[in-house]
């Protein structure tokens, strides 16, 4: 039984990735910032660890094969202010340098990274309708992207000290427990379909089944190195996003009502800038490395969600 060691354990991913480790068999450790209130079971630990304070449980550092990173502050949860943007970028970085301090100084067993990035490398589409963003395509000079690059090189630096190093840039994930769906379906209780802005910009999103497939299979394939997109094979507009999600939640009982760019821009402010941008992200790397998608369609996906509800 090996050991996977997780940052950020207790979020919407970490929580749903921990259920499928210990069901494939997988002994998972937590770094938390509180042991307060976790729920029990055997092949599941919570250990502490202070990012600010630099400390870290080296016991779990000594007993993980693997590390998966998931740490960071939720970018959509609260007003971009210049602090909490701030804020944003350490909670990646600090932990990232963290992690690796730690496994240089400190002899361990670890043999790879699998780190969460996020497609906020990318900037706005360049074409309509083109092959989209390639894990090779340079960083956006915007906030997000400089984030992401931050983040990514930060436990790069990882490799330089043997360890396989693989980042999977996530795009919009597609959950029942949280995340953007629980947003996207609010106004559908009132027989909304909420269009935002034009609803021509494009969403790269993943069901949360494949996104907790594709860390095991980084886990699990030693050519997987480097960057990878986790996205779907079926990116979407805002548009056929939410007409799909209406037509399979209330069948011909809603209507479709668009929500002007300076309504969400004085909504959410600086965060508007995202759930507008349209962006095309590529999976084709990580097809080729022999995943494949259980929901590579967004219809599989929403009906599979919905299924559960």
């Amino acid at each position: 039984m090996q050991t996977i060691l997780i940052t950020g354990g207790t979020g919407l991913v970490g929580n749903a990735l921990t259920h499928a480790l210990v069901e494939k068999g997988y002994k998972v450790i937590i770094l938390t910032r509180s042991l307060s209130g976790k729920p029990s079971n055997p092949n599941v630990s919570y250990t502490l660890w202070d990012v600010k304070k630099r400390s870290i449980d080296l016991e779990a550092i000594r007993s993980a094969d693997h590390i998966i990173h998931l740490a960071g502050a939720g970018v959509m949860e609260k007003k971009w202010t210049a602090a909490y943007q701030q804020e944003i970028i350490d909670s990646r970085v600090s932990s990232s340098a963290l992690l690796v301090a730690t496994l240089k100084d400190h002899p361990n067993k670890v043999s790879s990274i699998i780190s969460a990035s996020a497609i906020g490398w990318y900037g706005e589409d360049k074409e309509i309708g083109g092959a989209g963003f390639k894990e090779t395509d340079p960083p956006d000079t915007g906030f997000l992207a400089e984030t992401c690059r931050l983040w990514e090189a930060n436990i790069e630096a990882a490799a330089l000290l043997g360890k396989r190093v693989a980042k999977l840039r996530i795009g919009m994930v597609l959950s029942n427990d949280g995340g953007a769906l629980a947003e996207f379906r609010k106004p559908l209780r009132f027989g909304i379909a909420a269009i935002l802005g034009n609803g021509k910009q494009v969403i790269s999103w993943i069901h949360i089944e494949d996104l907790c497939r594709m860390y095991i299979y980084a886990i699990e394939n030693k050519n997987l190195e480097g960057s990878y997109n986790a996205v779907a094979p079926e990116p979407v507009t805002n548009r056929t996003f939410m007409l799909r999600l209406a037509r399979l939640a209330r069948g011909k009982f809603f209507i479709a009502l668009r929500i002007p760019r300076f309504v969400l821009k004085l909504m959410m402010g600086k965060r508007s800038v995202e759930v507008l941008k349209s962006a095309t992200v590529n999976s084709e790397k990580i097809n080729a490395a022999g995943f494949d998608f259980l929901y590579p369609s967004l219809e599989s996906a929403l009906e599979k969600l919905l299924e559960k509800k």
